[in-house]
């Protein structure tokens, strides 16, 4: 029976959709079925918290849909992993964040690592996520090539150029010995760079959209055979409460109503 995994682009265009596509379905298992998506009625980006927090909202009715129209595991194509959390107490199926995969991956391909992200924000937010996930004591530094998502997709090969440049000098400046790439179009704009021929880099450069494929389709496939359940004992506990879910119904509804009008604002401003 073949795994179906939705790669979500958690962001209001399609963008990114083509990249995704041709840097991550070659690396698919052959019984894998991978469909690359996007979110409607939300900003294109998420550079900033505010947006993100509109992001997450049409994320979490991505991720039920994933589920109610038969996905095994979901993916949360973006490195703040958003909404990462708050999904996997809404659905049963797996919810992946490509930056948890990779530090989780971590310790296959070495002990310590050096996180390059796209640019100084996002950097700081990258910080408090290497805290939460318990990583502090193996991420050795975190340094920046300053492009922004939106940017990126115009000029693949210059961001892989940065990312070559970068990652060298963040290996020789903090002795770690790997680096995980902390944005999926960066990391997709170098995989691309690799597949057109391009020198791979002498040491491990983790990329988290491998990572979280690979660790969808291994979770997609314990789902499947029965043997991969959330537990809602604690963290990822389910309210029960019928007054809560009929409040969350309405609130929901009414950011459906909301969402054009919030993202004309934020595009206004």
């Amino acid at each position: 029976m073949p795994r179906r995994i939705n790669f979500i682009n958690p962001f209001g265009t399609t963008a990114y959709d083509d990249l995704i596509q041709e840097t991550l379905t070659h690396y698919a298992m052959q019984d894998t079925q991978l469909e690359v998506t996007h979110l409607e009625g939300c900003p294109a980006d998420m550079d900033y918290f505010y947006p993100k927090h509109m992001v997450e909202a049409a994320l979490f009715e991505a991720v039920r849909k994933s589920e109610e129209d038969g996905f095994d595991a979901v993916i949360v194509g973006c490195c703040y992993d958003p909404g990462v959390m708050v999904s996997r107490e809404l659905v049963n199926i797996p919810v992946i964040g490509p930056f948890e995969a990779s530090l989780n991956m971590l310790s296959f391909y070495g002990r310590t690592a050096v996180i390059v992200a796209d640019h100084v924000k996002a950097g700081s937010q990258m910080k408090d996520n290497v805290k939460l996930y318990g990583a502090s004591d193996r991420i050795l530094g975190l340094d920046v090539i300053d492009w922004y998502v939106k940017d990126m997709v115009l000029d693949t090969s210059a961001v892989a150029h940065d990312v070559v440049e970068q990652t060298a000098k963040s290996i020789e400046r903090t002795g770690a010995e790997a680096v995980i790439l902390n944005c999926t179009i960066i990391a997709a704009s170098y995989q691309k760079f690799l597949m057109d021929g391009g020198e791979p880099a002498p040491f491990p450069i983790l990329n988290p959209n491998l990572m979280a494929l690979g660790m969808a389709e291994t979770l997609a496939n314990l789902y499947q055979k029965g043997n991969y359940h959330v537990s809602r004992l604690g963290y990822y506990g389910q309210p029960k409460d019928r007054h809560f879910q009929a409040v969350t119904e309405v609130t929901l509804q009414a950011w459906r109503n909301a969402k054009p009008n919030l993202v004309s604002s934020y595009i206004a401003e």
